[in-house]
C-alpha cells in the first residue's frame, strides 16, 4: 500500500475517532443535564424549626394518574377532577375521570404559557400562569374560555375559601384576592415556630385551613389563615423520594374529596393519585 493510501486511511480513522468522542461527550452532557434537573427537584429536609407536629397520613386508596401530566394544580369539584399541567408547549387544563385517570377533555395553553395553580369559584375555573402574569378563566362544563385577567408577578398555587381566591407565589406569602380583578384583599406571611416557610406552592382549603405543598420538601403545611402559623405538617417525604428514585418529579397537586373526607395527592409525572385519610389536628 502506498504512503498516500496509508495517510488517507489514517485520516479517516482519526476522523471516525473524533466523531465517536464527540458522540460520547454529547451523551454524557445530556446525562449530566438530566442529573442536574433531577437533583434540583429532590426534596429537601422539612423546615429547620419544625415547631408544628409532623404526621404521616394513612393511605386509603390509589387511583391511576396520567404519568405524562406535569401537575401544577388539582381540584375536585363535585365528582369531576380538574387538573392544570405545566411546562412550556405542554401546559393544559384537563377534565379527568377520577376513578380511571382518563382525560375526558382538555384545552392546551399557548406555547408562551406555563400552567400553574387551579381553583373553582362562582361557576368558573381560574388557571394561573407562572411568569406570564395572566389568569385564564373557563366554563367548568365545557372548558370554554370566558375571560383573561392580570395578576402581577409570579403565580404558583391557587385555592378558594368559598368567598375569595387564595394565591401563592413561591415565597412565604399567601394572598387573598378578589376573583373579579385579582386585586389583593389581604395577605399573611406563613411561619413555623417564628421562621418563614418559603416556596409555598399548590394550595387547597379544607375546613377553613390552608393546605400548602412546600416545593421540594415532600411535605404539606396545614396553615391557620388568621395568622399564617403552621399548625401541622403532613409528611410525604418518603413517597416523594420513592417517585424521584424512579426518575419522576416532585410532589405537587392537592385536592379534597368532601364526600369521602380524603385528601387527594399526586406529583409531577406521577402515575398514581393517592387518597389519604386526613389526620386529626
Amino acid at each position: 500500500m502506498g504512503r498516500r493510501s496509508r495517510q488517507e486511511r489514517q485520516r479517516r480513522q482519526q476522523s471516525a475517532t473524533r466523531r465517536r468522542i464527540l458522540a460520547v461527550a454529547a451523551v454524557l452532557a445530556v446525562g449530566a443535564i438530566a442529573a442536574v434537573a433531577l437533583l434540583r427537584d429532590r426534596p429537601a429536609p422539612m423546615p429547620i424549626s419544625n415547631a408544628a407536629p409532623a404526621v404521616r397520613p394513612t393511605l386509603a386508596l390509589e387511583r391511576p394518574h396520567d404519568p405524562s401530566a406535569f401537575t401544577q394544580g388539582l381540584l375536585l369539584d363535585g365528582e369531576t377532577l380538574y387538573e392544570s399541567t405545566g411546562l412550556y408547549g405542554e401546559s393544559s387544563l384537563r377534565r379527568v375521570d377520577l376513578d380511571s385517570g382518563a382525560v375526558l377533555d382538555s384545552v392546551r395553553l399557548g406555547e408562551a404559557y406555563f400552567g400553574e395553580g387551579l381553583a373553582a369559584l362562582g361557576g368558573r375555573l381560574y388557571q394561573l400562569t407562572w411568569l406570564e402574569e395572566r389568569v385564564f378563566v373557563y366554563d367548568p362544563e365545557t372548558l370554554a374560555p370566558l375571560d383573561t385577567l392580570v395578576v402581577p408577578g409570579e403565580a404558583w398555587g391557587l385555592a378558594t375559601d368559598g368567598d375569595r381566591l387564595v394565591l401563592s407565589d413561591g415565597s412565604d406569602r399567601l394572598r387573598w384576592v378578589d376573583p373579579a380583578t385579582f386585586a389583593t384583599v389581604r395577605e399573611v406571611r406563613v411561619r413555623d415556630g417564628g421562621r418563614p416557610v418559603p416556596q409555598l406552592n399548590e394550595l387547597e382549603v379544607i375546613d377553613g385551613f390552608v393546605y400548602a405543598n412546600v416545593w421540594q420538601s415532600g411535605s404539606i403545611a396545614v396553615i391557620d389563615p388568621a395568622d399564617g402559623i403552621v399548625i401541622q405538617w403532613l409528611d410525604l417525604t418518603e413517597l416523594t423520594r420513592y417517585h424521584q428514585s424512579l426518575g419522576r418529579d416532585v410532589l405537587n397537586g392537592i385536592a379534597y374529596d368532601a364526600a369521602s373526607g380524603h385528601l387527594l395527592v399526586t406529583g409531577k409525572l406521577w402515575p398514581t393519585l393517592y387518597a389519604f385519610d386526613l389526620p386529626v389536628r
